[in-house]
């Protein structure tokens, strides 16, 4: 008999595993700011699919927990390798369909593995991630010509345009509504522009919200012809230091360890390595 218990319920996964979560903010980022959107936004705010929750609980503690939003890939806590793969059997009897897994590197891999072993899909690494958190905050001198300002409404259309080539440049296709996205964030202030000094926005960047005494930046994005000239860096940096006036503990963000340029950015910044996770893809084989 499995240990994982899962679930449709957000409430009642919350009840159970939110203190958990709560526990390591920063190890829990993800599964934190995306229980938080489907409380506000409703159970399909980042998809069609009905999410999934699992608590993994022996003698009454919580030891791990699983989040999916469908078409995403599920996010896991750490796991063992034991546990990792009790959890694909216990999925894959379930007969639950996983686009892939997000989660530290090596309890992504453990999991890829068994999920492949019970189900025949092809599991294949898709993107190496760095955690950070940010330490002493050090912003870049000399900062770039223009002034940070925080996105308004009419900033609406500019904001989807931006995520959904965000989105293209990290290789992302189920990026859904970005306008949906654009109204979410625009409902707490959460994107920061960089504008030029003739006022023409150059570059954003984005915060969740406090959650747990978490705040992480996601997205940053520069258009392709105005990056090299620190847009991003300043934007970067100005979410930064309005995250911790904000009261948050830990500003926390993640890079893609296949941009060397955004990671060494990030650690002049102040930000220093916390973790590295990994998102593995399955694909059914020919015989599935």
């Amino acid at each position: 008999m499995s240990d994982w218990w899962i679930t449709g319920d957000l409430d009642a996964f919350l009840d159970r595993a939110g203190a958990f979560l709560h526990s390591r903010p920063a190890e829990h980022t993800v599964a934190l700011t995306v229980t938080d959107g489907l409380r506000r936004r409703g159970l399909r705010a980042f998809g069609d699919g009905d999410p999934v929750f699992g608590v993994l609980e022996r003698a009454g503690r919580v030891e791990a927990a699983l989040v999916a939003t469908p078409p995403w890939p599920p996010n896991l806590t750490r796991l063992s390798e034991t546990d990792a793969d009790a959890l694909a059997a216990h999925l894959a009897a379930l007969g639950h369909e996983l686009s892939g897994v997000s989660a530290e590197r090596d309890t992504a891999a453990a999991f890829a593995e068994a999920w492949q072993r019970y189900t025949g899909a092809k599991a294949e690494p898709h993107q190496r991630q760095r955690l950070y958190r940010l330490d002493e905050l050090t912003v870049p001198d000399p900062l770039p010509p223009g002034r940070a300002r925080v996105a308004e409404a009419a900033d609406r259309d500019l904001l989807a345009r931006w995520f959904a080539e965000f989105a293209r440049d990290v290789g992302e296709e189920r990026v859904g509504d970005t306008e949906a996205w654009a109204d979410s964030r625009l409902a707490y202030g959460g994107v920061t522009l960089w504008e030029a000094p003739d006022g023409t926005p150059v570059a954003m960047a984005g915060v969740t919200r406090l959650i747990a005494g978490q705040i992480r930046v996601a997205p940053v994005y520069t258009p392709a012809d105005l990056r090299g000239r620190g847009y991003g860096g300043a934007a970067t940096a100005t979410v930064s230091r309005a995250a911790l006036d904000a009261g948050a503990d830990e500003v926390l963000l993640f890079t893609d360890l296949a941009n060397p340029t955004s990671n060494a950015l990030y650690q002049r910044i102040g930000y220093r390595p916390v973790a590295d996770f990994e998102v593995w893809e399955f694909t059914a084989t020919a015989a599935g």
